[in-house]
């Protein structure tokens, strides 16, 4: 296992900032920074052995200091829309920042993705990694109460990435933190994404607003655009006549989970036709944002000095729901004094790439579990995924 810590240039006012690479004894590696725990890059093997970074990012920080949506960054304390930016929590009203109006996004204008972590490097025989902390002051971005947040990232020698999250709070305030990491399985981001072919263990989603916030419905998926519980490409109806891909100018919607009992579950199931990378994600936390890269323009020049065109990238974001601290239905994102945030993220590429997620939130409530339909699902996915996988194996044994 090797860590390599480098700087990786400084802020305005000189603050510095570092990167740390880490890389196992199989070629697997990732790169990290301080600023906004942003991962920068993923380098993982294709069915044929070739490895290529399959994260879209910046060539140097002048990038990410720029405007731009939040590539790479871990987001908080609320990741995704809290509606108008206000809720009430224990009778007391607050006021967010409405950074995308009317509402309020990520954590505001200076959520966790544009702050600096304290970092030091962990070291071991057979896992390496970087641990970043940083404590959120009471009434940062208008929430309350001091929350002090510890992310880990760690690679084993058998590809194992994991990401930790830890949080507690001294006076009771919204949670909901995720990795907004955009991905590209083909490893050149200058083609879109249209051609991934997709599984979400969903048989409902939530449906939003004309300003992408969540009515309060849970609507089922059949019939729609929006059940994948069978494979389907991810341009094959992106564009049908639906309002709410209207709404999201395609895909940026929160699923619904059917989440089991068991700690870990996949959630989505993602295939890269032409290098036949794949992704998968598991996880407990009652749902998955999936974005298509739909604000993506050409306007970002990312590594290499290539553009980002529209939906060059998809995320694949694990939460709870948009705007839950004011929808008393959703499962509770508020962490309280004496209890733990804790999550964790487990990322194992081997030409197939499979990402694997955990999550548990002190307060959570399971939400429509459908345990059958989502096992008759899993038979669909779980199919699909062996018939890769095979394929993977014929191709490395093959001439």
């Amino acid at each position: 296992m090797d860590v390599r810590q480098f700087g990786y240039g400084a802020l305005l006012d000189g603050t510095p900032v570092d990167a740390f690479t880490v890389r196992n004894t199989n070629g697997m590696a990732f790169t990290a920074i301080t600023y906004g725990g942003i991962v920068v890059s993923i380098e993982t093997p294709d069915r044929r052995g070739a490895t290529a970074d399959v994260v879209l990012g910046f060539g140097d920080l002048a990038g990410y200091l720029g405007d731009h949506p939040y590539v790479g960054a871990i987001v908080g304390r609320y990741a995704n829309r809290i509606a108008k930016g206000m809720f009430t929590l224990d009778g007391t009203a607050y006021t967010l920042a409405t950074n995308n109006p009317p509402n309020h996004l990520h954590g505001g204008n200076q959520g966790f993705d544009a702050v600096i972590w304290n970092a030091e490097p962990i070291r071991g025989v057979d896992s390496s990694g970087v641990t970043l902390r940083y404590t959120s002051p009471d009434g940062d971005e208008g929430y309350p109460g001091n929350l002090a947040v510890t992310v880990a990232y760690t690679l084993t020698n058998d590809n194992a990435l994991t990401m930790d999250y830890h949080a507690h709070t001294d006076a009771p305030t919204p949670v909901n933190l995720t990795q907004h990491t955009y991905f590209n399985l083909s490893g050149d981001p200058t083609r879109d994404v249209l051609d991934h072919v997709v599984c979400i263990d969903a048989d409902r989603f939530t449906p939003v607003d004309s300003t992408l916030v969540p009515t309060g419905a849970l609507a089922s998926v059949a019939g729609t655009p929006f059940d994948f519980t069978t494979p389907h490409s991810i341009g094959a109806r992106i564009a049908d006549d639906h309002e709410q891909l209207q709404y999201g100018s395609g895909y940026d919607h929160n699923f619904v989970l059917g989440i089991g009992k068991t700690p870990l579950e996949r959630a989505a199931f993602i295939e890269e036709p032409s290098s036949g990378r794949t992704l998968e994600v598991s996880t407990t936390e009652p749902g998955v944002q999936f974005y298509t890269g739909n604000f993506l323009d050409g306007s970002l020049i990312g590594k290499g000095g290539r553009p980002y065109p529209r939906r060059s990238g998809f995320c694949l974001e694990t939460q709870h729901f948009p705007d839950s601290p004011n929808h008393p239905a959703f499962p509770s994102t508020i962490l309280r004094p004496g209890e733990e945030y804790r999550s964790r993220t487990v990322h194992k590429p081997a030409g197939l790439l499979t990402f694997s997620t955990w999550t548990e939130h002190p307060r959570s409530r399971g939400v429509g579990k459908h345990e059958a339909r989502i096992r008759d699902r899993h038979i669909s996915c779980n199919a699909r995924y062996h018939e890769v996988l095979r394929h993977h194996l014929c191709q490395k044994e093959g001439p």
